[in-house]
């Protein structure tokens, strides 16, 4: 029997927790409730409301984000000897009914790591507030270039499960603690190349907060996809194994820089001498431009069909 177990970061969701633990079904076996220093004592809530035998309270003398919440749940839970782990934050925008779903393609030995998706179905995004949708497109297309998954969309989404062996081969102390951590799991995912799954789900939005700064996102995430996306390619690319795209993508990016140096170089010369700008000058810098494009094209081509495709549990 496999066993599963739920984690649970908890900074002021006092006003939902108990409902979140009361959806969850008899599949779980243990669900692991983060106090993250929360000012409402949410652990102590949890303790003194919840019958529920499968819960254990773990607590953090500082705040340390909800990335140092779920992290500390995941190590609990590899101690306890658990399969799979389940993260399910405590506002309520998650349906607990909807676990077996979320972890069936991991039971099925299809995936390593499941994940929400609120971007399936467009009738669901009609009751998605715009400014979130908007927001999970651009993520969503940082995501694809840092992490590699190129068909996994809303990287956002915090409705997640994993398979104890990749787990078990992830750093968990450098995943970021900030509310990047979902982002740069997915990164560290690509690292150890893990097959990962998009789970269509509905969200719900209640009158909840979110805690989430707009403006350290801003600032954030752009920087650390940046980072990320060049580890990644240093470490697929060069450092393991080389391959026809580890040339296509120096040499592509050297010509289109060229190109397109040369012509403006080009242009301002021709232009200061009172002249046009030769044919000979014209062609060169087209054909850097060109070549340029069609390498890194190609590059891009055999990035997309390099996602994982065997399960490390089936390795």
């Amino acid at each position: 029997m496999t066993n599963i177990a739920v984690v649970i970061p908890s900074f002021r969701v006092t006003d939902h927790i108990l409902d979140v633990l009361s959806g969850i079904g008899p599949e779980v076996s243990k669900i692991f409730v983060v106090d993250d220093a929360c000012p409402d004592n949410s652990g102590d809530f949890v303790e003194k409301n919840s019958k529920d035998k499968r819960v254990t309270v773990l607590r953090h003398k500082e705040n340390q984000g909800v990335g140092g919440a779920v992290i500390t749940g995941y190590k609990a839970a590899l101690e306890a000897g658990v399969d799979i782990v389940v993260k399910v934050d405590g506002d309520g925008q998650m349906d607990p009914a909807l676990i077996p779903t979320l972890v069936s393609p991991i039971l099925a030995g299809e995936a390593d790591y499941a994940k929400g998706n609120r971007f399936d179905s467009l009738e669901d995004l009609y009751e998605m507030p715009r400014v979130r949708i908007f927001g999970n497109a651009v993520l969503s297309l940082w995501s694809k270039q840092s992490t590699g998954y190129w068909r996994i969309t809303d990287p956002t989404n915090g409705f997640t499960a994993i398979h104890r062996k990749a787990l078990e081969n992830i750093h968990l102390d450098k995943l970021r603690k900030t509310y990047f951590f979902e982002s740069d799991m997915l990164f560290r995912l690509s690292i150890i190349n893990a097959v990962v799954t998009d789970v269509p789900m509905k969200a719900r939005y209640g009158e909840e907060k979110s805690h989430l700064k707009i403006r350290k996102v801003l600032v954030e995430f752009p920087i650390r996809h940046t980072i990320n996306l060049l580890k990644r390619i240093f470490y697929r690319y060069y450092l393991r194994e080389w391959s026809i795209a580890s040339i296509e993508l120096p040499v592509g990016f050297t010509l289109l820089v060229f190109g397109v140096w040369f012509g403006i170089a080009s242009f301002i010369e021709a232009s200061g001498a009172g002249r046009a700008t030769t044919a000979g000058q014209v062609t060169v810098a087209a054909i850097g431009i060109i070549l340029g494009v069609q390498l890194l094209l190609s590059f891009l081509a055999f990035d997309v069909s390099s996602e994982p495709k065997i399960p490390r549990q089936r390795r």
